[in-house]
């Protein structure tokens, strides 16, 4: 595998985006990534069931899950307090159903060669682990460049919720916050009016590229990309974003085009 990265330049000056480390995730994060100058792994939070430590991967036979096994979890297990379970070969599993779903692919070799630097690095925790797979992707289509990349265990920053994000912001001296769309349900956006930093989400475009079994699908590893594209796949990492309040506005008019429908069929 090539090591030298895609590159490409933009102005991300001041922008922070904070999120939740993920195993091998879809091209969704490396498209937050590609938005901002100062990236925060917000590992000491708790584990929610979901993307953390397991992704969707494409094959012939339909999406699959690859799951990463832990120790010990329960209802409030930290993030960065997560042991992965090494009981079983599960590094072995992933490889094979990765190299099996990919056979054929025009960039087969650099997909498995990226797994094989992540798993070579033997992370005992699903933080170190995830950390490790985002790292790998970015280095690979050059989104590493010109960029900061932190855990938020080691910041020192405390608080909750809204309260804890801006004071993220105010540590690096961000001026602008981007998120997904989960952050539209808890985020106090005025209060980050009030300090002057400006909140956008992300306006994902999920662009189709050259992708095997069936119909297109977005929501896969990023490991998908590799394969398929390449380095070149860097020109499908493109999703722009949108003011907090054009965001609020879209998802009404959703909520106003679905509710007569959920009104007519439920019970």
């Amino acid at each position: 595998m090539s090591t030298a990265p895609h590159t490409g330049s933009m102005d991300t000056t001041g922008t922070l985006v904070v999120s939740q480390p993920m195993y091998f995730p879809w091209v969704g994060m490396l498209e937050q990534i590609r938005l901002c100058d100062t990236y925060v792994f917000y590992d000491d939070v708790q584990f929610a069931r979901g993307f953390i430590n397991r992704v969707q991967v494409k094959t012939r036979d339909g999406v699959r899950w690859l799951t990463v096994p832990l120790r010990d979890r329960h209802r409030h297990s930290l993030i960065s307090d997560l042991e992965i379970d090494d009981n079983t070969d599960w590094r072995s599993r992933h490889r094979d159903v990765l190299r099996q779903a990919y056979l054929g692919t025009p960039h087969l070799d650099d997909m498995l060669a990226l797994v094989d630097a992540v798993f070579s690095q033997n992370a005992t925790t699903l933080a170190a682990l995830s950390r490790a797979s985002v790292m790998a992707l970015a280095h690979y289509f050059g989104l590493d460049a010109g960029r900061q990349f932190l855990d938020a265990s080691a910041l020192g920053v405390g608080g909750e919720s809204s309260g804890r994000l801006l004071a993220l912001c105010g540590h690096f001296g961000a001026s602008r916050y981007v998120t997904g769309h989960g952050a539209r349900h808890y985020l106090d956006h005025e209060r980050f009016e009030r300090a002057g930093v400006v909140v956008e989400y992300m306006d994902y475009q999920l662009r189709a590229y050259p992708q095997r079994h069936g119909a297109f699908t977005p929501y896969v590893s990023a490991l998908d990309l590799v394969a398929n594209c390449g380095r070149e796949g860097a020109q499908y990492i493109c999703s722009r974003t949108v003011s907090w309040q054009a965001a609020s506005a879209e998802a009404v008019s959703a909520d106003a085009i679905l509710t007569p429908a959920l009104e007519v069929t439920l019970p």
